[in-house]
């Protein structure tokens, strides 16, 4: 994939999820999800590193509730990976996540993701199903302005 169009999907995929997190009632704000493409060039450059792109938001009404979004590296995400977005979430006291995975995880991955269930809640959403996010959200905002 050329680089333009990698950049171009991590834009549009962390506006997505900026507006997912702003409709679940985290505080996000509107410069936030309007960043132009320029804007966010800026901000992370041509080819953005995953960890850079990380989310970290906290509920409306109440503070102590946060959530991390995650771009893993790798195109595979395994056990490692899960286990290190664990111990970041638990050191910063963190009980929820989104990965933003490029394929689907590993059988042990998502196993992995069953035995912290009990303490942490992680959500996993593949690259293509948060374009179709974006297509809803799209479609929504052209209903809602031209009705």
């Amino acid at each position: 994939m050329a680089l333009d169009e990698q950049t171009n999907k991590f834009f549009r995929i962390r506006r997505t999820v900026l507006q997912m997190l702003n409709d679940r009632d985290y505080l996000v704000g509107d410069f936030e999800i309007n960043t132009t493409k320029e804007q966010f060039l800026d901000k992370f450059g041509e080819d953005p590193k995953k960890e850079d792109l990380v989310i970290n938001k906290t509920k409306r009404n109440s503070p102590s509730e946060q959530i991390f979004v995650f771009f893993p590296e790798d195109a595979k995400v395994g056990v490692k990976t899960i286990k290190t977005y664990v111990e970041r979430m638990k050191s910063e006291g963190v009980f929820r996540a989104i990965l933003v995975v490029q394929q689907a995880l590993t059988p042990f991955a998502k196993q992995s993701l069953q035995e912290f269930s009990g303490k942490f809640h992680l959500e996993v959403f593949q690259v293509k199903i948060v374009a179709q996010l974006l297509w809803v959200y799209l479609k929504n905002i052209c209903l809602v302005a031209f009705p």
